[in-house]
């Protein structure tokens, strides 16, 4: 089933293509990771989601992955378009915290996430200021044909460059919106490469450089990353959508005068003269309420659904059920529905846990093994591929063993977990709420024991006592689920 070829869509080229690797039996992916000065949202967290899927179908169609996910913890200003300060600086200030500490502490909380949602890790997380060295040696080897400097820094001419902003369509879309004027640009998208720090003052991140002290642009760094650990080309590089725009154009601009495929033949007709042959980005999370943008303060935090109650990988099924090119409405009910079908779920394969894996290709689940890796190689449409699994969960009179292989392999692509989950792990606790477990257990076998006895007077003394304390008692649930808090 695995041997059905994978179909991927190419924001590059806007169409579906095969895809074949660069390297033979191999698969090289880069993920543009978080900027470490705050904590990441939900939002953010359905990026690696969506990379997370990616990997373990290259993984299950057999190829030997290796993916790279960086940590930017220098050179991201406010703005995506070289403008404002620079956020790790900002946050350090505001926390009165060394900039390295600001990096370590949300690089930790960031890898929180990703362990809390089951994202496999990656071969190598890259973290920039690692390699400011090989940047700066990147920026020289460029800087003759497609840069010139300013009292600010060194910039690059979006010019000197065949089809700059081809991937963000930026004359036929809505693009480049972001982007403000530096006084002495040539062009308003060009952007910097180096950033000088400012006379007279003293940033925490600089270092020396032919461009004077400061430090490298954001876009640098993937660019440079990407070219040292994967190779030019490689196979596919992620990210969200909001990189499509300004983030990504620049980092193909930085590839092609690398490659020295610019400016002609350099044109992006042949996409690996972007430095990757195809460029995916999933769809924004949306939040009616505002809540998902951090300059608010208060923004949807994974820690915040956990201190609601719900099990992280609550939020991995609400992702899954939407295409990843969709836009994905948040919203409490969305989620307690997404918590529900996982719970369905984790019931059935609860059965199987214990049984001993058996031959998967049995002719009873072809049609679900057949109508998954369908889905899968369909641009990893994971909504479809759940359904898959559930109908493989339903399948009766059939050995346990081989519905737990087929399970299993459904499930090393969907990443749930699924025999590692229990249903009171599933259950609705929030963090605050102040009942022992066990006492609520209890007090449910003397429940029980009650309404055995017809004695309802007491049966219903301890539910209302119970409900008192925020325990919900869940009679004739479907479920089967016994209370939630």
């Amino acid at each position: 089933m695995t041997d059905q070829p994978l179909k991927l869509f190419n924001s590059l080229t806007r169409e579906i293509e095969t895809f074949t690797p660069v390297h033979e039996g191999e698969a090289r992916v880069y993920t543009c990771g978080p900027t470490v000065y705050n904590y990441p949202h939900i939002g953010n967290m359905r990026a690696y989601v969506f990379a997370d899927v990616l990997g373990r179908t290259l993984s299950w169609k057999g190829y030997d992955l290796t993916h790279i996910i960086n940590i930017t913890d220098v050179g991201h200003l406010t703005d995506d378009g070289d403008a404002g300060e620079d956020k790790m600086e900002k946050m350090a200030a505001q926390k009165a915290q060394s900039i390295w500490d600001i990096a370590k502490h949300y690089t930790e909380a960031f890898w929180a996430d990703v362990k809390a949602l089951n994202i496999r890790e990656p071969a190598k997380w890259s973290v920039a200021t690692d390699y400011i060295d090989e940047m700066i040696e990147f920026a020289k080897g460029i800087a003759d044909r497609h840069c010139y400097e300013l009292d600010s820094g060194l910039y690059f001419d979006v010019s000197t460059v065949a089809d700059y902003g081809r991937l963000a369509r930026a004359v036929t879309e809505e693009g480049e919106g972001r982007i403000e004027t530096v006084e002495g640009k040539r062009n308003a998208a060009d952007f910097a490469i180096w950033r000088k720090t400012p006379a007279g003052e003293t940033r925490q991140m600089e270092w020396d450089s032919p461009w004077g002290k400061g430090a490298p642009g954001w876009h640098l760094e993937c660019s440079v990353m990407g070219e040292k650990l994967l190779g030019f080309p490689f196979d596919i590089h992620t990210g969200g959508i909001d990189h499509r725009e300004i983030h990504h154009p620049n980092e193909i601009a930085q590839n092609q005068a690398f490659c020295g495929c610019a400016p002609d033949p350099g044109g992006l007709d042949d996409a690996t003269h972007s430095g990757a042959k195809i460029w995916m980005h999933n769809n924004f999370l949306v939040e009616r309420s505002g809540k998902m943008s951090k300059s608010s303060g208060e923004f949807l935090r994974l820690q915040l659904l956990i201190d609601k109650g719900y099990h992280p990988l609550a939020y991995r099924m609400m992702c899954l059920q939407a295409h990843y090119r969709s836009e994905l409405e948040f919203s409490w009910e969305g989620l307690g529905a997404a918590l529900t079908r996982l719970k369905r779920i984790v019931m059935s394969a609860a059965a199987l846990a214990d049984a001993a894996p058996g031959d998967a290709s049995h002719q009873k689940f072809a049609p679900m093994r057949e109508k998954f890796a369908t889905a899968i190689s369909d641009d990893l449409n994971t909504a479809v591929a759940l359904v898959a699994l559930e109908e493989a969960l339903a399948v009766k009179k059939v050995d346990a063993g081989v519905k737990r292989a087929v399970v299993g392999e459904m499930d090393r692509v969907l990443g749930l977990g699924l025999f590692d989950l229990t249903r009171a792990a599933l259950r609705i606790r929030p963090r605050d709420a102040f009942i022992a477990e066990a006492e609520i257990e209890a007090e449910l076998v003397r429940r029980k024991e009650a309404r055995v006895a017809k004695d309802f007077a007491t049966s219903d003394a301890i539910r209302e006592s119970l409900a008192a304390k925020g325990v919900e008692v869940m009679d004739g649930d479907p479920l089967g689920w016994e209370w939630k808090l």
